[in-house]
């Protein structure tokens, strides 16, 4: 072997060597944050009582239809016609109109509303544009976990037409 130059350590295959734990850290995404946030650990938990009480329940979809109709769609691009579905779904809820949504997505649902109608989640509403970006990432956690359920209601809300 020539000089200063070294050999090359060989790995086994099928073996990998673990990241290291700080640069784990460092890779988190954005979106995690907002979903690990305490805004959303209350959005989950208020979303219980909300899913169990029509009038709360009639509160929270007022607050955040007028929420929806103030802020710029742009933060949440290609889901803003699910976050009206949402609503929708939400108002149909509490009227009674409409109840073939699991609890998981109902609730999955609601939180989301919830958060979004929060002013002092994890990024302040009040910050221009940066104050929806994770507002949108929720949503966007929402629709991702609920998309089907979110379809199965606007195809019901035609045919109901």
């Amino acid at each position: 072997m020539a000089s200063g130059m070294r050999k090359a350590k060989s790995h086994k295959p099928g073996k990998t060597r673990p990241a290291p734990k700080n640069r784990e850290k460092r890779r988190v995404p954005y979106q995690k944050a907002a979903i690990r946030s305490r805004a959303f650990a209350k959005a989950i938990i208020d979303a219980k009582s909300y899913a169990t009480d029509p009038v709360r329940l009639r509160s929270l979809f007022d607050e955040a239809a007028a929420k929806a109709a103030s802020i710029s769609r742009q933060p949440f691009k290609e889901n803003w016609a699910y976050v009206q579905a949402m609503l929708r779904l939400v108002r149909a809820y509490y009227r009674g109109e409409y109840r073939m949504v699991s609890q998981d997505a109902l609730l999955s649902i609601i939180a989301a509303i919830s958060y979004l109608v929060d002013p002092f989640d994890l990024i302040p509403d009040e910050i221009p544009f940066l104050g929806f970006v994770d507002d949108a990432t929720v949503i966007a956690l929402a629709v991702g976990k609920t998309k089907p359920t979110l379809d199965d209601f606007m195809t019901w809300e035609t045919a109901s037409a």
